[in-house]
This record gives C-alpha cells, structure tokens and sequence, in this order.
C-alpha cells in the first residue's frame, strides 16, 4: 500500500474532522471515501484505523465511519496537535501545550539531574554545543530538530516514562510554531545559554540549577508567543471517571 494514499487519506479525514467540515456524529461512508480520493477499501481501512487510534472516529460494521466529538480527542496525538495549529484552535492548542511545558519540563530537568545515566549527559551537551553553533550560524532548520533532540533528551533522563512519551507532542508544537512562524528570526542568545546551563546542571548532577535553568526557558516561551491566545476562551471538559 503506498504511503502518500495512505497519509492523504488520513490527512483528508482527519484535517476535516478537526476543522468541523466533518461533524460530531456524522457517519462517513467508507465507499464514499474511496470514490472521492480514488483509493482502495485497504487504503480507507488503514486510514481509519490510525484516526481512530487518535480518538477521531469509530467505526461499525453495516454503519460507517463515525466521527466523535473534539472531547474525545487525543490532545497528545501529533496528528491532532498538528490540524488543530492549522485552524481555528491554534491559539487553545498552543496555550494548552506551553502550559503543559511550562509545568513539566523544569520537574524532568530537576529529575533528570538527579538520575540521568552518563551516555543521556554526554549527549544533552553535545546537543547543546550542535544547538549553539546551528543558532548563532541561522541554520534554522537544524536548531529546530536539536531543539526537538534537546526536549526529548531531557524528558526521557527524567526516568518518568510519562514525561518521555510527552517528546512526541512537545516535538510537534515545536514544529507547529516553525512552520506558523511563531519562532524568533533567530534563537535569542539568552535561551542559547539556558539550553546550555540545563545540559551543563543535569550533567553536574545539580538538580535545583537544572530546574532553575528549564523554567527560564518556559517562562520565556510563554512570553513570546502568549499573545496568540489572548483571547481565546478555556476548555473545561467533564472529567470522565
């Protein structure tokens, strides 16, 4: 089965979905879909297979394609997160995962200080120094993927498998905010040095200098790009127990 009709199947559905062009409880018909896009039924199986994965749609047999409400959504999906920053929920998706970082990743610093293994030290300041060199030089395109690189280190050294299955979606906002150009021109040399002084604490085994560093970083993020959810309003979905 070739990729590019499996993935245009899925982005097809799915961005549709997100945008609300699908509806919540509207029922897709599989024939309709292959007709439309010109694939096979194994093409639209799969492809219905990875949206429901992400808490899209749910399928039944001699019903169709059903697609379910956004709080039934999984916000950790790199997919989801990637469709919602192209649309209207830009401003929500990026206030949601920014405050999710702004939390998180100074405790996986602190963690991570505490209890990384040598060869994840060796590589955070490798990345670091890659980072600096790539920043300073504008090579934007490589410090987006270091950064990438430098969060996922972090967050796995933490030894919390939780804050590491977090890489997936932080990687994707990074990657979101690039492509919307809601990044610096250049990275600030200021945020250069915090990158630096997390590998350097975490390496040093120095936890509250680990912490300190990250949520400079954060804190930072947050004041760059807050402005585009100003005026978005808060989700406050039910808890389901």
């Amino acid at each position: 089965m070739p990729t590019s009709l499996h993935q245009q199947a899925i982005e097809h559905v799915g961005s549709r979905i997100v945008d609300g062009s699908f509806r919540p409880g509207e029922v897709i018909l599989a024939a309709e879909l292959e007709t439309e896009l010109g694939v096979s039924r194994s093409v639209i199986r799969e492809a219905v297979r990875v949206l429901a994965a992400a808490g899209l749609v749910l399928s039944t047999k001699r019903v169709g394609i059903r697609v379910l409400p956004a709080q039934d959504w999984n916000p950790f999906d790199p997919l989801v997160i990637r469709w919602r920053l192209a649309g209207d929920g830009q401003g929500t998706q990026l206030r949601s995962l920014t405050e999710l970082r702004v939390a998180v990743e100074p405790m996986a610093a602190e963690l991570a200080a505490e209890h990384a293994p040598a060869e994840f030290c060796a590589e955070l300041l490798s990345v670091a120094a890659q980072m600096r060199h790539a920043g300073r030089s504008g090579d934007l395109g490589s410090f987006l993927e270091l950064d990438i690189r430098f969060h996922a280190l972090v967050l796995a050294a933490s030894g919390n498998e939780m804050f590491a299955n977090l890489a997936n979606p932080i990687g994707a906002t990074l990657r979101g905010r690039t492509e919307l150009g809601l990044m610096p021109e250049r990275p600030h040399e200021e945020a250069l040095a915090w990158h630096q002084a997390v590998a350097d604490a975490i390496s040093a085994g120095r936890p509250a200098l680990a912490r300190e560093s990250m949520e400079l970083i954060m804190r930072r993020t947050n004041e760059e790009i807050c402005g585009v959810w100003a005026h978005q309003p808060r989700l406050f979905p039910l808890p389901r127990i």
